[in-house]
């Protein structure tokens, strides 16, 4: 026998030992199996087979297969089985062995590409013309009131509305979805409305409260120069349109007040200023502003230059916030008792006299963190180390700013990446949303999945409120641990019909570290690819277009790369209808290159958590 040929069937002898263990790991997921939903059946042993391929190093395989010019099992996500058994049939052939061929598995390569479209289209509606990847718009506030805002974004290119219920309430939820509707049926375009559930996020509480003072600032130029000047709202409630700053005032009738009318002030600083009337509507007036004005609650607006004659008193505007300063090597304390936050107090001769503090709004994390373990603010940007754990408070020892004196503020996120954190997936507000999730959305998005039992909770709430609607369900894999516990999150999620991912960025890098987020994402596309289910690509995509008109060279190269993902969701912004026609532009630029090149697969790195 040639040592060619001897070499080919030790090849064969390794994929039937691959075959065999891959056989036998079904038997490790029988009770998830017997389980699923029917329409998940092949779907879920696909996975299984996935999982059990990714705990070998492929490498050294895949090498003699390339050498051999035969396919070497990059692409065998969606397919695993039949790809083994293909490769196999032709290193048979190369030999002339007599070697009995296995049976052809039912998940051919067709079907299982059959199977990523109809999962894909069940959870996120039919894809648009010449483009796969579907396209998710977070709502502002202003789309529960302004019709044409959320139809305009259907026709650019919006398949899913987003409706965050961190934000807002009920009644603005219904208003956003009443709109998504009577567009898709105005445009005969089915747009569908997934819902996003809080979920148990650990902030940062509130802060001490600074004075009611707002600032009102005009376009400059470089020279300091107004360019433009501000136009404002007057009114009790503020304008549909969020890019025009609100004047809140104390006036029960707008009669008194006149088109081409000039009212005068002095700010809070003495300074005189003037408020020119432009324009008179039934609920308010549009006024401009030429010169940088601040503001407070009750300050006096007058009808003359000698402020004798007083139109109206300014309402009430919030509260400026005093963000905490923070530096390296200063100590933060967080609080388990609802105290105001605020920076550290200093004497004059440099003494702490009060350490800088604020709440934490998570109770549970005071009894399950250890001195030693990190963490993180506001996606990372100022971190450091527990140093003492107390029944009521933690202290902090500050090691990372991204400036040599940042600022915390209040419903920041906190992360405790390497703490043993044993929080429930769905909080008291999360069951209370879902009540008005089932009446309004197709889709329910969960946070914070970490391990099998929050979706069982998930499950039992769904069947309690609504037994008879089949939701979607997306699962926002956003910790180490919800990665770690991921192919069991998804065989359990399997039990209803459809179901998808959402890779959750912001979160998921600093649980995993930023050297390893970009690893760890291409797995979980691998992975929803390996389940035929879709995945969701999420956080800060084309983020400074939405916000500020323009994007960065960076982003231009991550919405590009989105185009791997089934659907990639955009936060909102005064340029998001821009950012929906720009992302549209590239994922159907990029449609063609959507077959990923898969080069060598290493084993996958996941560490499965034992459920408690």
């Amino acid at each position: 026998m040639k040592n060619k040929d001897r070499k080919v069937l030790k090849l064969i002898e390794q994929i039937d030992e691959i075959i065999l263990r891959l056989k036998d790991s079904e038997k490790k997921y029988k009770e998830e199996l017997n389980k699923v939903h029917p329409k998940y059946k092949q779907s879920a042993i696909n996975l299984i087979h996935y999982r059990a391929l990714r705990e070998l190093d492929l490498a050294p395989i895949q090498k003699k297969l390339r050498n051999l010019g035969v396919s070497r099992l990059a692409k065998t996500n969606p397919h695993v089985m039949t790809s083994l058994i293909n490769s196999r049939k032709v290193l048979v052939k190369l030999v002339n062995s007599k070697n009995k061929i296995p049976k052809q598995t039912s998940l051919t390569i067709t079907k299982s590409d059959q199977l990523v479209k109809k999962n894909t289209r069940a959870l996120l509606g039919f894809k648009s013309k010449h483009r796969s990847s579907r396209i998710m718009v977070t709502f502002p506030t202003e789309a529960s009131k302004d019709y044409e805002m959320v139809k305009n974004m259907i026709k650019v290119g919006m398949n899913t509305a987003r409706i965050n219920c961190a934000h807002d309430g009920p009644e603005t939820w219904k208003m956003m979805s009443d709109n998504v509707q009577r567009a898709s049926l105005e445009l005969n375009n089915y747009t569908n409305v997934a819902m996003d559930l809080a979920g148990p996020k650990i902030r940062t509480g509130m802060l001490k409260p600074g004075p009611k003072v707002l600032k009102y600032r005009p376009s400059k130029d470089i020279y300091g120069k107004v360019i433009q000047g501000l136009n404002v709202w007057l009114s009790k409630e503020p304008p549909i349109n969020p890019l025009i700053p609100h004047v809140p005032v104390f006036l029960d009738s707008l009669d008194t007040l006149l088109e081409n009318q000039t009212l005068y002030l002095r700010d809070t600083r003495g300074k005189k200023r003037k408020i020119f009337l432009k324009r008179k509507y039934d609920d308010g007036i549009l006024g401009l502003i030429n010169k940088t004005t601040y503001l407070r609650t009750g300050l006096p607006i007058y009808f003359n230059a000698e402020y004798t004659d007083i139109a109206f008193l300014i309402g009430e505007l919030p509260h400026k916030e005093i963000p905490i300063k923070l530096e390296v090597g200063e100590k933060l304390r967080l609080d388990r008792d609802t105290i105001p936050g605020k920076s550290a107090v200093i004497s004059h001769d440099g003494k702490v006299l009060e350490m800088a503090h604020v709440h934490c709004l998570a109770s549970q994390v005071f009894d399950q963190v250890k001195v030693g373990e990190p963490v993180f603010f506001d996606d990372g940007k100022i971190s450091g180390a527990i140093e003492e754990v107390h029944e009521d408070r933690i202290i902090i020892n500050i090691e990372h700013t991204t400036r040599q004196i940042s600022k915390l503020r209040g419903g920041k996120g906190i992360n405790f990446p390497e703490s043993n954190l044993k929080i429930n997936g769905l909080t008291e507000k999360d069951i209370h949303d879902l009540e008005y999730v089932v009446k309004y959305a197709d889709v329910v998005s969960m946070s914070f999945v970490n391990r099998k039992k929050d979706v069982r909770m998930l499950y039992s709430e769904l069947d309690r409120l609504s037994p008879e609607k089949d939701m979607g369900i997306i699962l926002k894999i956003e910790t180490q641990k919800g990665y770690n516990n991921l192919i069991g999150i998804i065989l359990e999620g399997m039990q209803k019909y459809p179901i998808g991912l959402m890779i959750a960025r912001g979160d998921l890098a600093i649980e995993t570290g930023w050297k390893k987020i970009g690893k760890v994402q291409k797995e979980i596309l691998s992975i929803g690819q390996a389940a035929h289910i879709p995945v969701i690509w999420a956080t800060q995509v084309l983020e400074t277009l939405a916000k500020k008109g323009i994007p960065s060279r960076a982003e231009i190269t991550d919405a590009v790369i989105s185009q791997r993902a089934d659907g990639v969701m955009l936060n909102k912004g005064p340029y998001i209808l821009r950012t929906i026609h720009f992302l549209d532009s590239i994922l159907k630029d990029m449609e063609p290159f959507r077959e990923k090149f898969i080069s060598y697969t290493p084993p996958i790195e996941m560490e499965e958590v034992a459920e408690v």
